[in-house]
């Protein structure tokens, strides 16, 4: 009802711009999730290993941060909207670029293009987002924002399940250039931050009544903000190594390890991305009620009871139901992050700093996937691999939130 009630009480406005963020992040998401449900098949056309495609994960990962930092420096300064527009067109056309190449060195080109492509979107969306959302019921927002992830997952498993024996993984690419159409909703119908309007008019005045230039300047204050950038860079980098770590080796352990078809692992993953989008929205509402570092801790270390089910689970059904209790405290965790990102950050990098962060995390943690496909090579023994990943990140992440600072309900202004 809490979240039902928020959502209401949302203007239209407020609305569209909350409904092309959480898109965007969805369609963005499909597109990655489409690679990692097709690694076998992909390394069958071309020969190799899972772990040399796998490769195109880390240079996704390795290419985000360049993205977050222009497409974020962009929208600081043009406006979060175009920028928002240019990022989803670029994504979607690399997607459908993926689909057509002849080999397996074009296609880890291409996927790093996507990397720098998906490397902006998160930041500006979340920017939009929240200078537009009122102040109450942040918590929320930012969970059902988050989860937009989940649900590109959910559809990315869907599409595999359903369509991946008819048009295979190349065809399942042309299906990933379909947020394209996006980018006309969102000229059409989000408007732009007023917060950034705001900013903006603030800027031309002091530079016309000054005779200066009217290209931003980033004030001094912002200098002290680097301690907790720097914190958050190291936040988001147990963050990434918990959703990655839990979610990129997990299909492939179910073909390989498990030996399920491709019909159940699709439908697991359905079930998972709806267990994330539970987790997500649930914890952000108890962000709202305990704060945002109680309710990131809580759904880190509530994890770790899930990990006998989640990676030596017997059946199809228990491994089902370890991946949607995993996915509940992962994708819970994450649910706060949107928000408590975004409020830490003042307004003139409000759009740089988050997404740099994430992606920077990303980056430092881009090998994860090969690093545990390599690791189950060696010792033949995926569900090892990913409960000590589990065990570890839950922990190393429940202490870093502890030594942040709290920053509930702090004012989004242009300053």
């Amino acid at each position: 009802m809490s979240v039902w009630n928020d959502l209401q009480r949302l203007k239209p406005v407020e609305r569209r711009a909350f409904l092309a963020a959480f898109l965007g992040w969805t369609l963005d998401s499909l597109d990655f999730f489409l690679l990692i449900f097709c690694v076998k098949a992909i390394a069958g056309e071309f020969h190799t290993q899972p772990s040399a495609i796998m490769e195109a994960v880390f240079l996704t990962q390795l290419f985000r941060p360049a993205g977050a930092l222009v497409f974020g420096v962009l929208a600081d300064r043009y406006g979060r909207r175009p920028v928002l527009m240019v990022n989803i067109l670029s994504f979607s056309l690399i997607e459908l670029a993926c689909a057509f190449a002849p080999s397996l060195g074009v296609l880890l080109a291409l996927r790093a293009l996507y990397g720098f492509a998906m490397g902006g979107e998160w930041g500006v969306g979340a920017a939009l987002a929240f200078e537009t959302l009122p102040k109450e019921g942040r918590g929320v927002f930012s969970g059902i924002l988050q989860e937009g992830y989940a649900m590109g997952s959910i559809l990315a498993s869907a599409v595999f399940a359903l369509l991946f024996e008819h048009i295979g993984w190349r065809g399942l690419f042309v299906l990933g250039a379909i947020p394209a159409l996006l980018a006309f909703y969102v000229q059409a119908r989000v408007p732009e931050s007023p917060v950034w309007l705001a900013g903006a008019k603030e800027r031309k005045t002091g530079a016309y009544r000054e005779g200066a230039s009217a290209a931003p300047v980033l004030p001094p204050h912002l200098k002290e903000f680097l301690p907790t950038f720097l914190f958050l860079v190291l936040l988001m980098t147990a963050f990434m190594s918990f959703s990655h770590g839990t979610q990129d080796l997990y299909p492939t352990f179910l073909a390989v390890h498990a030996k399920l078809v491709p019909g159940t692992i699709g439908l697991i993953g359905v079930l998972y991305g709806f267990g994330s989008i539970a987790g997500g929205i649930a914890f952000g509402v108890l962000s709202e009620k305990w704060g945002r570092k109680p309710a990131i801790v809580a759904a880190a270390l509530l994890s770790i009871p899930v990990i006998p089910l989640y990676a030596y689970g017997h059946t199809a059904l228990t491994l089902g139901i370890g991946a949607v209790l995993m996915q509940f405290m992962v994708q819970g965790a994450w649910g706060v992050v949107p928000v408590y990102l975004t409020e830490l950050s003042p307004g003139p990098v409000r759009a740089t700093a988050p997404g740099l962060a994430y992606t920077l995390g990303a980056l430092i943690t881009s090998w994860n996937g090969v690093g545990q496909a390599l690791a189950a090579q060696h010792w033949g023994n995926y569900p090892a691999v990913l409960a000590m990943t589990v065990a570890v990140v839950a922990l190393a992440l429940a202490g870093l939130t502890l030594l942040g600072r709290e920053a509930k309900g702090a004012e989004m202004t242009a300053a």
